[in-house]
């Protein structure tokens, strides 16, 4: 009801959370949109099977994992969240933007490697970053709201990524067919819009990053106090 909304919009006064779920919005847009597009690449263009599609994506998995569990939040104290939610992002941008290269007769070494790695590294440090400003921007009432939104802007984010872009790259590799291109040149180039286009909403979530989050202010302030300060106060 307007008495009891089910998200009050007092919760969007923070900058960090308003900025941190659109952010959520557009990477994991173009996150889901890679891993559909990117399976399809490797099993209709390369000829993968399904182990061989799954443990091509194994780094990605493997870095995200061992990122978000042992050190993205040592990197958060050391210089701040806002810091390695664009350093993520850049990564991330610049993995799907790489991805746009990968060629018919790609090798896996050469051209899915490096896409992988710099997605892996990207997403690991942006991620758990993100969870971070998010809730740090809500007040202790809000808490629990503030952790239902990021985690429900995810799930919007990625249904309409992947819905959108494989549309886009459904349609253009269509229209090539029709133009008389090969089934595998038209795929390719299907793909690569739709890699591009993530990459673009990325780098929207970089210049919301920039212009919406909150700086940093003594990322460390305990490490930076001087000992006779803590024991004045």
């Amino acid at each position: 009801t307007a008495r009891s909304p089910l998200i009050p919009l007092r919760i969007f006064r923070s900058r960090n959370v308003t900025g941190s779920n659109l952010i959520q919005v557009l990477s994991v847009a173009g996150m889901f949109g890679m891993f559909f597009l990117g399976a399809l690449y490797l099993q209709r263009i390369l000829g993968y099977d399904a182990l061989q599609t799954g443990l091509a994506f194994m780094p990605v998995t493997i870095l995200m994992g061992t990122l978000s569990v042992r050190y993205t939040d040592r990197l958060v104290m050391r210089f701040g969240a806002r810091t390695m939610v664009l350093a993520g992002l850049v990564l991330f941008a610049s993995g799907l933007a790489l991805f746009t290269r990968a060629p018919v007769e790609g090798d896996y070494v050469i051209h899915i490697l490096p896409v992988m790695a710099l997605l892996g590294t990207g997403a690991g440090l942006c991620f758990p970053a993100l969870m971070t400003l998010a809730m740090s921007g809500a007040t202790q009432g809000d808490a629990g709201l503030a952790s239902g939104l990021i985690n429900t802007t995810a799930q919007v984010g990625g249904a309409l990524g992947l819905a959108v872009l494989a549309t886009l790259s459904a349609s253009r590799s269509s229209a090539l067919i029709g133009d008389g291109e090969t089934n595998v040149a038209a795929l390719t180039s299907g793909y690569h819009l739709a890699f591009g286009i993530g990459a673009a909403l990325v780098v929207v979530a970089i210049a919301i990053a920039l212009t919406v989050l909150e700086p940093e202010r003594n990322a460390e302030p305990e490490a930076d106090m001087d000992p006779t300060e803590c024991e004045a106060a």
